[in-house]
């Protein structure tokens, strides 16, 4: 291998533990996601607490080493595949008509459908 490569190695090498060290500063604690739980308004145990303290962890540590790849040569993008319109053409065709429509309704008071009062007012 020529110096240069080494150099190559030693300087990504260099690279990725600025930036894990980078990311180690930010890493999420304990208290962050007890914090966000309140928000949700999520009841973990301790047990999950600590779990979730570790899987957000690991998941800032992925982002780290994405941080790494040189996307210099790639342009912005907003879909990484084409989109297509896939929706069908707009066909008018007959409804159902009301006694199909009501003929499973639970309840039935004449062409209508009935449901049980969900509001008191205006009893």
């Amino acid at each position: 291998m020529s110096r240069a490569g080494l150099g190559d190695s030693t300087n990504c090498s260099l690279r990725r533990a600025t930036l894990l060290a980078t990311y180690h500063r930010l890493m999420i604690s304990r208290a962050d996601v007890e914090h966000v739980a309140a928000l949700a308004r999520l009841g973990l145990t301790d047990a999950e607490l600590d779990r979730m303290v570790v899987e957000l962890n690991r998941i800032l540590e992925a982002i780290a080493v994405l941080q790494e790849v040189d996307t210099s040569s790639v342009g912005p993008t907003a879909q990484v595949i084409p989109l297509e319109n896939v929706m069908r053409e707009d066909v008018t065709r007959d409804g159902i008509d009301r006694e199909a429509a009501l003929a499973n309704a639970p309840l039935r008071e004449g062409p209508h459908l009935r449901v049980p009062v969900v509001l008191e007012e205006g009893r």
